[in-house]
């Protein structure tokens, strides 16, 4: 019986002048805003802290906390706008305790009004209000004055937003629940944290081995790129999306292949209206097999390794902080089990001194006992920064016969790093980046020289030829060690060897198929991360050439056309469609629907036939809308689009004043499910209908794609040429092209066919590694039969300067200038 566990970060920006710092004051008013409450939400973080057993599989099955994205969406908005967050003196997100410390740790007096709080449905009593942990709530602290202005813009982004408590003067908690006082606590208490406890720790003096019995022969490399540290978690990555907000610098997999793993996290800032390269730079550091020999140990190492990959992402180690994550068994009272994690937070501690680097947060649990299994000692350092876009590096071996060096920090007698060996590696290898003189880095892991050498190769299929390096320095631990390539001669590196054009490592006497080790370092999660589904001959390269680029102009022309975008609950691209239109020159108009009554759903329909009327292009843009259900985008929004005022006024503008119309993956969804696509207009759907549905994987994926385009029969294809290849971002679980194989050769015939999914040569696939969702006919896009309405799975909108730089291949794909200049 096992669980996986999933540990994650995430850094967010905020512009200064939005941000208000201030005590909340007495009168100040506490409104609860987002979801709603309900007994799912009694438990989870709570619920997670109790000791386990397969008794309380079932009895705390119930306790565990229902996400809702479309609801965090809104969430998201509004803290995006100016005129809302300077408004709030003080707020928190929920979590761990609900209502009681969510809004509990607002001030230091509160009088809550258990009544007030928004429910998903009656009969909860007090306690469950007060403790259930529903997910997607903020609680917000604003001027008594402030508080009709402040809902009015939560009602703008079809968020639901209730004042639910007061600031007081007396120092008390104070819940109120049907007329009776059933909470009053001084807050001198609360932050006592009640009576004081005392406990016992004893600290091991433990020994440490960073050795391998690893050997330099094929069998052991086999074994080293199978090991459950080592192997490739490529399927459980593609789970998350990693280009949403087009800011993402490196992509998880680097290289043509998109198979050597990143080690660090890099995105520039999220600037609205404009861009830059500032980024941000986040990576981790952690290894069980340390941990368990010495928490101390583990945890100081953690930090080191944290640190240098950061560096070998082009961070700078003087300029970073940490956060740590911590996860330990229970410790019953248990001097030896107390000694744990005292011990990592030693460890973690001397290596902050040491390096000079301050911890500014974290996330701990004291709850990893399952009846006799226990966590391993876990204390994973975050080590986040900022650094400039056009300076990030990535890992992947850039091209054949350069140099390979390798440089490493002393180590103590006791197993610890000499730090100020440490700090002068890092210096040497940021001076390496900084000036130029390293293609690619690789900060050395749990596989030590050899995981990084192969790793290294994956990405473009590029080899190495190493020297005949000893065991201990190919296969043992070294954090804080580098491997760099590199054309020039670096002072203080030792050169280990070179990049080769075959796909091979050879070190010493041993040679090493590489694309067969790759095979094996793949298949290890295979079972538990499905990877790979059933072969599918390729399909036939699908080409409509007309001679002539789209003839039809539209009847009025303007310089700066109006590009309608809905955000629908759930939407979550309406952003980044927003900018693609406005760099181009367009005037993007994000138009919320509001859905929380029918009086709002109706005023939303009359509001947007009134902007489409204004507009000249409607864009549909992605997300997870309706929560992603099974066909969630082709409930809500082709309900809303189909209403006679919606649909009316989206014929007048195709077909009257020549407009376009563009859907983008679950804006694709729609489009085909409304009948837009392949016919063009809003019409009921038939059996042969075409349709988007689950990919054939089973999962959610999310990766840059090859994509070819097929037509030049639509103006959003003015400025692409047949046979034109780009690499974009996909992220969907439902993105699978289906139809009638007589639609779909009707299709073709009619060059409705805009873009097919290829691999590395150009040509259409159905390899899962290149038509991710096994769309028939290998097909990413349509349009309809005049071109105005084009629908496509991937992100193109998700493309911005330095964007993915660590993939190759032509990444600006240029629909959204061609849709602009339609009109002028």
């Amino acid at each position: 019986m096992a669980k996986r566990m999933e540990i994650g970060a995430v850094i967010a920006a905020a512009p200064a002048d939005h941000v208000r710092r201030e005590r909340p004051a007495p009168g100040d008013v506490i409104i609860l805003l987002g979801g709603r409450t309900g007994r799912d939400g009694c438990g989870g973080a709570t619920g997670s802290s109790k000791s386990h057993s397969v008794q309380s599989l079932e009895s705390c099955g119930a306790e565990v906390q229902k996400g809702n994205a479309p609801v965090e969406r809104k969430l998201q908005r509004l803290f995006r706008r100016r005129e809302a967050t300077v408004l709030i003196k003080r707020c928190n997100d929920f979590g761990a305790g609900g209502v009681s410390v969510a809004i509990g740790e607002l001030a230091d007096g509160l009088t809550i009004d258990l009544n007030a709080v928004p429910k998903k449905y009656a009969g909860l009593d007090g306690t469950e209000l007060a403790i259930s942990e529903s997910q997607e709530r903020m609680a917000v602290v604003v001027d008594k004055n402030d508080v009709e202005k402040f809902i009015a813009l939560a009602g703008d982004e079809n968020l639901e937003a209730t004042p639910v408590a007061v600031v007081e003067a007396e120092p008390r908690l104070v819940m109120n629940w049907n007329g009776k006082k059933i909470c009053d606590i001084s807050r001198e208490f609360l932050n006592s944290n009640g009576a004081e406890k005392h406990t016992d720790i004893e600290v091991p003096d433990a020994k440490v081995s960073y050795g391998s019995a690893l050997k330099n022969t094929p069998a052991d490399w086999e074994k080293l790129v199978t090991d459950l540290n080592v192997c490739s978690q490529r399927a459980l990555v593609q789970r998350f999306d990693s280009t949403v907000g087009a800011a993402t610098v490196l992509m998880p997999f680097s290289g043509k292949t998109q198979q050597t793993p990143v080690q660090a996290m890099a995105a520039k800032i999220p600037v609205l209206g404009a861009d830059t390269k500032a980024a941000s730079i986040m990576a981790w550091g952690y290894d069980p097999a340390v941990a368990v020999q010495s928490p101390y140990h583990g945890a100081a190492l953690a930090v080191v390794e944290s640190v240098a990959k950061l560096v070998a992402a082009g961070g700078r180690s003087e300029e970073c902080w940490l956060t740590f994550q911590e996860y330990f068994e229970r410790t019953q009272g248990d001097p030896k089990r107390w000694g744990k994690p005292f011990g990592a937070l030693l460890g973690a501690y001397k290596a902050q001194k040491a390096l000079g680097i301050g911890s500014i947060g974290g996330k701990d649990s004291m709850s990893g006992t399952f009846e006799h299994i226990d966590v391993p000692p876990t204390l994973v350092s975050f080590a986040v920064g900022m650094g400039r876009a056009d300076k990030i590096i990535s890992a992947e071996f850039k091209i054949p016969f350069d140099k390979l060096y390798y440089i490493a920090p002393k180590y103590d007698e006791n197993g610890l790093p000499d730090f100020d060996s440490v700090k002068d590696v890092f210096a040497k290898v940021e001076k390496a980046i900084a000036v130029g003189k390293a293609a690619a880095v690789w900060s050395l892991a749990h596989g030590g020289l050899a995981e990084g050498i192969f790793k290294m190769s994956l990405g473009n299929r590029i080899g190495a030829k190493l020297k005949d390096l000893d065991d201990d320095k190919l296969f043992g631990m070294h954090y804080g060690a580098f491997i760099v390539e590199s054309s020039d001669e670096l002072d203080g590196f030792e050169c280990i060897g070179e990049t080769i054009d075959e796909y091979k490592i050879i070190c010493g006497s041993t040679e090493l198929d590489v694309s067969a080790l790759e095979k094996k370092w793949d298949a290890v999660l295979e079972p538990i991360f499905r990877d790979s589904v059933k072969h599918y001959d390729a399909p036939e390269k699908i080409e409509t050439v007309t001679g002539e680029k789209f003839a039809c102009a539209p009847a009025n022309k303007t310089a700066k056309p109006r590009v309608l975008i809905p955000a629908f609950p759930g939407t979550n691209g309406e952003y980044d469609m927003a900018e693609a239109f406005r760099r181009e020159g367009g005037e993007a108009e994000i138009f919320v629907i509001k859905n929380l009554t029918a009086s709002a759903v109706e005023e939303s329909v009359e509001a947007f036939a009134k902007l489409i009327s204004q507009s000249q292009i409607i864009a549909v843009p992605g997300g997870f809308s309706g929560g992603d259900e099974p066909e969630g985008s082709g409930k809500f929004i082709n309900a809303f689009f189909r209403n006679p005022k919606v649909k009316e006024a989206v014929n007048d503008m195709l077909y009257h004043r020549d407009g376009l119309m563009l859907g983008i993956c679950n804006g694709f969804q729609s489009l085909i499910k409304l009948g837009l696509v392949p016919l063009g207009e809003i019409v009921p759907l038939t059996e042969k209908s075409p349709t988007l549905t689950f990919n054939k994987i089973g999962r959610h994926q999310s990766q840059l794609v090859r994509t070819r385009i097929c037509t030049d029969k639509s103006p959003w294809l003015m400025n692409c040429k047949v046979g034109d290849i780009f690499t974009i971002p996909i992220s969907h679980g439902e993105g699978r092209f289906v139809a009638d194989d007589e639609v779909i050769k009707k299709l073709i015939a009619n060059g409705q066919v805009a873009t097919q999914y290829v691999d590395l040569n150009g040509d259409p696939t159905m390899d899962l590694r290149f038509n991710p969702n096994s769309s028939m006919y290998a097909i990413e896009g349509i349009i309809s039969p005049d071109g105005r309405v084009l629908g496509k799975m991937g992100h193109s909108e998700r493309i911005t300067d330095y964007c993915c730089t660590n993939v190759d291949g032509i990444k600006d794909q240029p629909l959204f200038k061609s849709g602009i200049q339609y009109f002028s």
